[in-house]
């Protein structure tokens, strides 16, 4: 009778030694990363990089070149510098189906605007339009770093980086100091800082030249230009992105955690990116998904609702052995997906926005959602039970530690992932990633043990589903 109930165990009560060892090597190695990959463009060519390694090849190399494909290659293709799409390629006819992996490496954060800097009260600022859904009160008087590129008429990439190095300026947003913040405190946490005062303050030197407009404006033209060679015109085609300064930190007393930015959801980004790369052969073909876009929709080119995917799929289809429409479509329907998506952790210090027996906890592994959506699963993919009863099954043979979760009690608020997209397919997919604290703040937590379950997780997906 004692084996009736289901018991939620603790992943750090399994680990030896030995596994500690590993648990700890891994969240070294994604930390490291974490500290890098700030932007999805930094997580893409991060992640191109390493995949090269690992012996991954461009596929539009491949097509330019005339080859084929077979089991065992391994191939990558880049979408704008912002997606990112990995297959390894199996025995299988491919109509038969795919193994996917599917994440979004981008997070949320403050974008320049297309004309951003101005002058006001002997002070240099840019004007910022924050992207995702963030706590904006978060965002003020935190060192914060600027990542992007700036696209010259002649089409010459820029890169820009200023506030990650030590020896780097970090910018930031200013705040009412209390005393003369009486108004402020009285408004509701939504209003206390609104969307069109998220200023950044640049600069407060001006050019020597006293008789000049704007003198503190000029001079950080000035410096731009001394060190990317730019005019302020070049701004309308940047992309500038303003994210929380610094590099991940273990966290914790014991370092059990790792605060970082982006999290959300570059944790499953990493976890199922080094789960595919250490796989070199497969019965079926594998695919690992990392799209841009996610926190404003999935829209755009970049995004999962794009045909980027199935367009590479086709590619690979013609190149392994013969593309038709009715081999993509038979693929399609035959996959099986996790939507590698983070979870919500449960946070003792607001215990009753959570129903704690349909909650995520660290520590406790990785956290499968069987539907996200809001007020009544509105937009969710709601998986079905006989693909959870197949995870379940593979989950406990290989010993992974795994718990269920929804975001949160009924009607208290919700969210959407990639796998109502990829449900629109017709394949079984479910949500499932690490629980994470601090979610959309600037810095966010998760558990180490999470992290590691949650890669050994999507390796025994990859390889026996």
């Amino acid at each position: 009778m004692e084996n009736l109930e289901r018991k939620s165990q603790l992943a750090w009560d399994k680990y030896d030694d030995e596994s500690l060892k590993q648990v700890f090597r891994f969240a070294d190695d994604y930390r490291e990363f974490m500290s890098k990959a700030k932007t999805e463009r930094k997580c893409a060519a991060e992640i191109i990089r390493l995949a090269k390694i690992s012996g991954f090849r461009n596929l539009d190399e491949i097509i330019k070149s005339n080859g084929r494909l077979k089991a065992g290659d391994k191939v990558y293709s880049n979408n704008r510098d912002k997606a990112i799409v990995l297959y390894v390629i199996g025995e299988e006819d491919i109509e038969n189906g795919l193994a996917i992996l599917g994440a979004h490496i981008d997070s949320p954060r403050l974008d320049l605007k297309q004309n951003p800097l101005y002058e006001d009260s002997d002070l240099a600022l840019l004007k910022t339009h924050y992207y995702g859904g963030i706590k904006k009160y978060q965002w003020v008087s935190i060192p914060l770093a600027m990542h992007g590129v700036i696209i010259l008429e002649n089409g010459q990439k820029i890169e820009v980086s200023i506030g990650e190095d030590d020896n780097d300026p970090v910018i930031g947003i200013s705040d009412l100091l209390p005393h003369l913040a009486k108004d402020q405190m009285k408004k509701t946490m939504d209003e206390g800082i609104e969307g069109e005062d998220l200023n950044i303050l640049a600069g407060s030197i001006p050019v020597k030249d006293k008789d000049a407009k704007e003198r503190v404006k000029k001079n950080i033209l000035k410096l731009l230009n001394e060190k990317y060679n730019i005019c302020e015109e070049d701004l309308v085609s940047a992309e500038l992105e303003i994210v929380p300064a610094g590099k991940a930190r273990d966290y914790g007393l014991d370092r059990s955690m790792i605060m970082a930015y982006g999290h959300d959801d570059r944790v499953c980004s990493y976890t199922s990116f080094r789960a595919i790369a250490e796989l070199d052969n497969s019965q079926k073909t594998l695919a690992c998904i990392l799209v841009d876009k996610e926190e404003i929709g999935s829209v755009g080119a970049s995004g999962m609702h794009s045909k980027f995917f199935e367009n590479t799929l086709a590619e690979i289809i013609s190149l392994k052995e013969g593309y038709s429409d009715i081999k993509l479509r038979r693929c399609l329907t035959g996959s099986k997906m996790l939507s590698s998506d983070v979870s919500a952790a449960h946070d003792p210090n607001y215990p009753s926005v959570s129903d704690k027996m349909n909650t995520a906890y660290l520590g406790k592994g990785i956290a499968f959602n069987k539907y996200t959506g809001s007020r009544g699963k509105g937009g969710c993919n709601d998986a079905n039970p006989e693909f959870i009863a197949e995870i379940r099954r593979v989950m406990n043979k290989n010993g992974v530690t795994w718990q269920t979760a929804e975001l949160g009690k009924v009607d208290q608020g919700g969210g959407g992932t990639i796998a109502y997209i990829m449900a629109n397919y017709n394949m079984d997919v479910i949500d499932c990633g690490v629980a994470v604290q601090n979610m959309h703040a600037p810095w966010e937590v998760i558990s180490k043990a999470d992290l590691y379950e949650t890669y050994r997780a999507y390796n025994c997906f990859l390889r026996e589903i």
